[in-house]
């Protein structure tokens, strides 16, 4: 049986919203299953230093419109969420509990739908609760269950896991030894499972030994007022 596509997301990407809603389909026509794996993607901005694209509002405009535009071509119900970025660690954490893969599915699909479909407050144990409920799941037993140290403890874990397979960002997509990232890398994705990958392995170690002649802060400073003169 072939191995699964493991599926790294975060509630907090409308991205990973997508790329959720059309996985199963395109896994479905290669014979291959999805296995999710909540991460939280804040662990991963502070382990590499980098700021979210909601940190930066040229981007996040950029990207509220291409999103917007990318809902409307797949036919997908978004709308702005309650609030955003939003603390995911409570749905991220029930998302971790032990289920079916088919109730796992139902779960991820409610809890999505509520945040990027219904602009619910997800973050919020009431509205999850509900949310949960509607459901069909005993949202009690859940929201109980989450607040477990091993739960919180598998969450961590998940995402120092994901980071020393060379995950960076949500959502991954992982086949093989392959990292596909991103909605758009949904593309590249199912050409490499049609055995068409337009990638030459051989290619790829001469640019992974390309070394850098300086860093970009360096480069910032000389730029700037009392920099180096540009004499050139």
């Amino acid at each position: 049986m072939s191995t699964p596509i493991r599926f790294y997301f975060d509630y907090i990407s409308h991205n990973a919203y997508l790329a959720w809603t059309q996985i199963h389909k395109l896994a479905g026509k290669y014979g291959r299953e999805v296995e999710p794996v909540p991460v939280l993607f804040a662990a991963f901005l502070e382990h590499f230093g980098q700021k979210g694209p909601a940190e930066m509002p040229a981007k996040s405009r950029w990207m509220l419109r291409d999103v917007v535009r990318k809902a409307a071509q797949l036919n997908i119900p978004i709308n702005p969420p309650a609030a955003h970025p939003f603390n995911p660690l409570l749905p991220l954490r029930v998302s971790c509990l032990e289920l079916p893969a088919v109730d796992k599915k139902r779960l991820i699909d409610a809890i999505y739908r509520a945040t990027w479909a219904d602009s619910r407050k997800i973050y919020e144990p009431e509205v999850l609760g509900a949310v949960l409920t509607n459901a069909g799941f005993d949202a009690q037993d859940m929201l109980e269950r989450a607040r477990d140290d091993a739960v919180k403890q598998q969450l961590r874990q998940a995402a120092e896991e994901a980071i020393g397979q060379g995950v960076f960002g949500v959502p991954t997509m992982c086949i093989d030894d392959q990292l596909f990232w991103g909605y758009d890398d949904l593309h590249f994705m199912e050409m490499y499972l049609q055995g068409r990958d337009p990638l030459d392995p051989s290619r790829i170690s001469p640019w992974m030994q390309v070394k850098p002649a300086i860093h970009r802060k360096a480069i910032a400073a000389q730029n700037s007022f009392g920099g180096e003169t540009d004499k050139s």
